[in-house]
């Protein structure tokens, strides 16, 4: 494993981290406990050092079982976690100000509840699950932050952004208050490289690549037949004809970067191939998942060649709404 700064901390993290998402077992179904816990502790034996996880997760389900494993690791593990929004609305809407979503007391208090169920002296790196660039300016998220890096129950604080909107996050990242951002960048959505990759390197802020996979349409498996238990998460994200969009373009990249390219693979080293990205957090929900993710740091960066081909296959869409 290969270990990048997170921005301006002190923490080195592995360029391949888990992503605790799934393992909150209500959004993704299927999940088991006892898988989860096995692939935890083969992530950190295989050198993972950074988890992000988050209080919506299962309703604290993902950080009880983060907690649990990063407790006995007996090696250190950096533990990232979100405050979810006060009125359960993801994205942020436009409009609705913050005193609804992220009032003072309700982030501390959620934090306060985070450290409840992870049972860990302090959160590495504290999160606001969504954002609005309209509160930048406000003091809410402001005091709360520095309050409870004073507490010493928080590190380090960041944002999650919005779904295929980087640039909601320039304002606050350009306050030089945060330390990082999570932010969708994949194979399909390029955009953060526009405006928010050099806004987050010349601010020294971390970047944390999330959606690498674009929830499984970049592991080439998705196909017009693939069936999702009922109420699982990634039913409703590939409704209508999106799988057979998803098919079309996996088969147009396929073709493109020819016979032996691994589809997960590129795609996962696509996003460690941007200088300013700190590491990518595929969800790994099994041992395979992770021994298969975490065997990829040591392969570095891809050739201009491969980049070239990826960059032309960009695809905008939101497949959240």
């Amino acid at each position: 494993m290969n270990y990048r700064k997170l921005g301006r901390t002190n923490l080195h993290i592995g360029e391949i981290g888990f992503g605790a998402w799934g393992i909150g077992g209500i959004q993704w179904l299927g999940a088991e406990d006892r898988d989860a816990l096995a692939a935890l502790r083969r992530a950190i034996e295989l050198g993972v050092n950074f988890i992000d996880t988050a209080l919506a997760y299962g309703g604290g389900h993902s950080e009880r079982l983060v907690g649990q494993v990063v407790r006995d690791a007996g090696t250190p593990v950096w533990v990232a976690t979100k405050v979810p929004p006060k009125d359960h609305v993801w994205p942020a809407r436009p409009g609705v100000g913050i005193d609804h979503v992220f009032p003072y007391e309700y982030i501390v208090q959620s934090a306060e509840e985070s450290l409840r169920n992870l049972k860990l002296d302090a959160i590495d790196l504290l999160q606001l699950h969504v954002w609005n660039a309209e509160w930048t300016e406000r003091d809410e998220w402001r005091r709360a932050f520095e309050d409870l890096k004073k507490a010493g129950k928080v590190r380090f604080v960041g944002v999650s952004l919005t779904d295929h909107d980087p640039d909601s996050g320039l304002g606050i990242v350009g306050t030089g208050l945060i330390d990082a951002v999570q932010v969708i960048y994949n194979v399909y959505d390029q955009s953060p490289e526009a405006n928010l990759f050099p806004a987050t390197l010349n601010q020294d802020v971390g970047v944390l690549a999330r959606v690498p996979l674009d929830e499984g349409g970049l592991t080439g498996n998705i196909d017009e037949n693939t069936k999702f238990p009922p109420g699982d998460f990634r039913e409703s994200y590939f409704r209508g004809n999106r799988k057979k969009l998803v098919k079309e373009h996996t088969d147009a990249l396929r073709k493109d970067l020819g016979d032996g390219a691994e589809l997960p693979e590129t795609a996962l080293r696509f996003c460690l191939s941007h200088p300013a990205v700190t590491t990518v957090i595929p969800g790994m929900r099994s041992a395979r998942h992770v021994e298969a993710n975490a065997a990829l740091s040591a392969l570095g960066a891809l050739s201009p060649e491969t980049m070239a081909i990826l960059k032309r296959h960009a695809w905008r869409r939101n497949f959240y709404q």
